[in-house]
């Protein structure tokens, strides 16, 4: 993976700073070094956000309106930025807020969150964590929850988890029955599952992992969430007669680009040509959907007609960058999908021009980032979405000049647990078993004793509870 020295990354940084006191950002997408620039003092906006670490507050957590999914995201963000640009001037904060989050059961139940987590709000947490395994994010100390590992217990959790006595299987969006929309089954919590699951597959070699992904994607297809024509649907209600009739046909950036790097992650570990169609189906499809005529980024359903919420103005963001992820995982959609990268960095740029009240962004002024990217100027929405959106659409020009995610296999450092997250709160008892762990699995949990611990461990599976 690229990466530059330090103290040029920060005299980047200050120049940045500087440079921009008073005017819009600056972006040359040709020049790498005008590029990290921009990408730095996005960042540098984004992170005046956050003040979880301040004194007295809590190590991960945004303040109001934001929810605690859009910290996890927001760090996951922060994980990228550190892969593509070098700059780790965010990485403590990063690792604090992670760690934080995870303990004390080291599956991102919090005590802080869990009566309220859903599982997609557990999934931007987990995503995070596989996205610091994969880029080989420093690791945290030996006695800290380690960052394979904490995917590995939110997936076992979400196996533990996965309804199939009610439409047929699916994960429902909340943990817990107490909580409104415990009998919805959305698209974006199948997803994360889904999502996680490839990726644990490709990083790991298990199979079982890949095996669900793909029962996960074949799940969504049956209960009509994905159609044919590679639409995503937000989800379904639970009926008294169990079923899943009663769909929500709104689509969102984000659904489909996690189930597209997903697809992706699978084509890249299987050359399966039904992967294959999959990703160029959900690829078509988003272009179709959420790109206007200029090849702009909308977050169609709600943008044009100015309702979209606090959860929803950080959409694009997500979808973004995992279509970056894709070109890694699938090098020639980088031909399809890097015109829509470059097009979008460029209208993020013009949309950071904004200087509101010191009370919304504490940023550089003049750096602050709208939400609406076809209009070429800043449109008044502000925030800790439309910020690390923009961070999104301009670092990920980068994608092409560093290497892909590592696995076990290629130098991926991250150690694992396979058992890991049986026992934290609104876990049940799990209902599948891993296969024998392969040598990758091994490398990454540090199995490293002896043939006898790493037999052992190879029969193991899920501790029952």
């Amino acid at each position: 993976m690229v990466r530059i020295t330090r103290w040029i990354l920060r005299a980047l940084g200050a120049v940045s700073l500087l440079a921009h006191t008073s005017e819009a950002i600056e972006l040359t997408l040709s020049n790498e070094a005008s590029v990290k620039s921009a990408a730095s003092t996005i960042a540098f906006g984004l992170v005046k956000y956050y003040t979880g670490n301040n004194t007295g507050d809590v190590p991960g957590n945004l303040p109001d309106p934001y929810f605690w999914w859009e910290a996890g995201a927001m760090f996951g963000t922060l994980i990228e930025y550190w892969a593509l640009t070098g700059d780790d001037t965010y990485n403590k904060i990063t690792s604090q807020a992670i760690l934080h989050q995870a303990a004390p059961t080291r599956d991102f139940m919090t005590p802080n969150q869990t009566r309220t987590a859903g599982n997609d709000d557990q999934g931007f947490w987990a995503l995070a964590a596989m996205l610091a395994a994969e880029a080989n994010f420093p690791n945290p100390p030996a006695d800290q929850p380690q960052w394979l590992a904490l995917a590995q217990a939110v997936f076992n959790q979400w196996v533990s988890r996965w309804d199939a006595e009610t439409c047929g299987g699916g994960l429902r969006w909340q943990i817990f029955t107490f909580n409104n929309g415990f009998n919805y089954k959305n698209s974006i919590s199948n997803g994360c599952f889904f999502n996680v699951a490839a990726r644990l597959a490709r990083f790991t070699g298990n199979q079982t992992y890949a095996d669900w992904a793909t029962k996960i994607f074949a799940w969504e297809e049956s209960a009509g969430l994905i159609t044919p024509e590679y639409d995503i649907y937000d989800g379904a209600t639970i009926k008294n007669t169990n079923d899943c009739s009663s769909i929500d046909k709104i689509q969102w950036s984000y659904n489909h680009g996690i189930f597209l790097h997903g697809a992706a992650v699978m084509y890249n570990i299987t050359e399966d040509a039904l992967w294959r169609k999959r990703v160029d189906g959900i690829l078509q499809s988003t272009k179709d959907l959420f790109y206007d005529e200029n090849g702009v980024l909308i977050e169609q359903f709600c943008e044009e007609r100015g309702f979209c919420d606090t959860d929803q103005q950080s959409f694009k963001g997500y979808l973004t960058r995992w279509l970056a992820g894709t070109t890694q995982m699938v090098p020639d959609t980088f031909r399809t999908i890097r015109p829509l990268l470059e097009t979008n960095a460029v209208a993020a740029a013009k949309a950071c021009t904004g200087s509101p009240a010191a009370n919304l962004f504490r940023g550089v002024s003049g750096t602050a980032c709208g939400f609406r990217w076809g209009t070429g100027v800043f449109d008044g929405l502000v925030g800790v979405g439309e910020q690390m959106s923009a961070l999104s659409a301009v670092m990920t020009t980068l994608v092409s000049r560093v290497a892909a995610p590592f696995t076990a296999d290629t130098g991926g450092t991250s150690v694992g647990n396979p058992s890991a997250g049986a026992e934290g709160p609104g876990s049940s008892s799990p209902r599948a078993v891993l296969k024998p762990v392969t040598l990758g699995d091994r490398v990454a949990a540090g199995f490293l004793t002896s043939a006898i611990v790493l037999s052992v461990v190879g029969g193991s599976a899920f501790v029952m509870i």
